[in-house]
């Protein structure tokens, strides 16, 4: 009969039958493996960790390397004592549609939403300087017109392709 090892029965055990925490790990010197080592023990101080809800010893998800828009809306507009602002050199990057304006404004920025737009041109004002959007085609998606579907085409590759191969065996 084949005897068990001693370290797979005293899996779970954080001891291992030696009593203290540390040794006969098989951690080496590093007190554990992961999240180890943050146990409650005697008079010992509490970590100040313990007191975050949201610590989880690891950190979690990404860091998205997107740059976060400044935006303005319309209604703090207002601060600007001049009408025709370039909105890219006051450190915006995108006019957004809240409130109405006050004044007819020429304004120069990269990005604006479209009730923006409406708004300012509504007011006799004028949006200028936006990059134009590009749309992603999606992958795997082609559009399909009632001719195609009216009248399916034969696959002449293929045809081609099999009398190659016919012609090759002769």
């Amino acid at each position: 009969m084949k005897k068990r090892k001693k370290n797979t029965r005293q899996r779970g055990s954080h001891t291992h039958g030696w009593g203290s925490k540390k040794k006969h790990r098989g951690a080496g010197n590093r007190g554990g493996r992961g999240k180890a080592g943050s146990g409650k023990r005697g008079d010992a101080k509490k970590p100040s960790f313990w007191k975050n809800k949201n610590y989880s010893g690891k950190s979690k998800g990404f860091k998205s390397l997107k740059k976060p828009l400044k935006t303005i809306n319309i209604e703090e507009l207002k601060q600007f004592k001049e009408t025709k602002i370039n909105l890219t050199k006051e450190g915006y990057d995108k006019l957004l549609g809240k409130g109405t304006p006050s004044r007819e404004y020429d304004l120069i920025v990269s990005q604006a939403s479209e009730s923006a737009i409406k708004k300012i041109q509504k007011a006799g004002g004028t949006v200028s300087g936006l990059k134009e959007k590009r749309e992603k085609p999606v992958e795997g998606v082609r559009e399909v017109t009632k001719e195609k579907i009216e009248k399916p085409q034969e696959p002449q590759e293929e045809v081609k392709k099999i009398e190659t191969v016919e012609s090759a065996e002769e």
